[in-house]
């Protein structure tokens, strides 16, 4: 789970802007399809990792780990944390470590996770460019890692974290997984496209 709130997220200034859209707007799949395709430019012909912060044990964090499970098979990308295979607190730095080994060429990072955010942000997904710092709104210091950030506001945060997390209603968390994993399928089968295309020209 990542500290940063919506509000934090909104006052970073950069070359890439903040986007944010809840999971209920009419256009969240479109829109946030078009944001995943500007990100994706972003890594060029690097290989694309998408690392799902998570766990199953709770419903609030279960939100990267069901993205990855859902994207688990889908081309154009290596995936890391699943339900039956979660990237959490415990194993982050040893997975970080095996994706250093094994993706040398240095990948393109997506970092997907949870966050805590204010009551009027809850359900809204938050694309932005740099790292992801898990854990710190739980007291905990985790390596910071990724070139873009995908999170999911998935509750209030200021009170309790691990039991609002732990209580977060699942249906809303699954709701914003769909509109998530739509986009990025979307964004990748249009990369392989783009690849693809690019390939056979110098070919």
């Amino acid at each position: 789970m990542d500290s940063r709130t919506s509000s934090d997220l909104c006052e970073r200034t950069g070359e890439f802007p903040v986007f944010r859209i809840g999971f209920d707007h009419p256009d969240a799949v479109p829109r946030l399809s078009q944001i995943v395709d500007e990100v994706l430019e972003q890594a060029g012909d690097r290989e694309v990792v998408i690392i799902c912060v998570g766990t199953d044990r709770s419903t609030g964090d279960a939100f990267g780990p069901i993205i990855g499970s859902k994207l688990h098979s889908t081309a154009g990308a290596t995936v890391y944390g699943t339900l039956d295979e979660p990237v959490h607190a415990v194993n982050l730095a040893a997975t970080l470590d095996t994706i250093a080994q094994i993706h040398r060429n240095r990948p393109f990072i997506l970092a997907i996770d949870a966050c805590l955010g204010k009551f009027d942000h809850v359900g809204h997904i938050i694309v932005e460019q740099g790292p992801l710092r898990p854990g710190a709104g739980v007291k905990k210091t985790l390596p910071e890692f990724g070139d873009f950030t995908i999170t999911g506001v998935v509750n209030v945060s200021g009170f309790m974290e691990y039991f609002v997390l732990q209580n977060t209603r699942l249906g809303v968390v699954m709701r914003m997984t769909d509109i998530v994993v739509h986009a990025l399928r979307n964004g990748l089968f249009r990369r392989n496209m783009r690849l693809g295309i690019s390939q056979a020209v110098r070919g």
